[in-house]
């Protein structure tokens, strides 16, 4: 998968398109992401012991890793990552718009 753990990104379809946010989780098995602030749901939470509170609790629901695009923290752009071998011999990203190891 392109997209990793606390990597910034940028929505590119649906109901929060232009949004940036940092992903907080990745399951690549099923192919998606959890991105702060994005595709919030609100549940009702009922207290069920004694000085709990309940009430309205927003939190955010996986979206499809293909609907975003990474933010190059260089150039600020929305960018595909591409791969390149360093002078270690260690596989990195490289933003596409700048050149800049991410």
């Amino acid at each position: 998968m392109h997209i990793k753990t606390d990597d910034t990104v940028v929505v590119l379809s649906g109901r929060d398109k232009g949004k940036q946010g940092k992903v907080i989780g990745a399951e690549p098995k099923e192919g998606k992401i959890l991105v702060e602030g994005v595709l919030v749901a609100k549940r009702h939470k009922k207290p069920r012991k004694q000085g709990e509170p309940g009430g309205i609790i927003t939190k955010e629901t996986p979206i499809y890793a293909s609907k975003v695009m990474r933010v190059c923290p260089k150039c600020n752009k929305p960018t595909r990552p591409a791969h390149r071998f360093n002078k270690d011999g260690k596989k990195v990203r490289i933003c596409k718009k700048c050149d800049a190891e991410i």
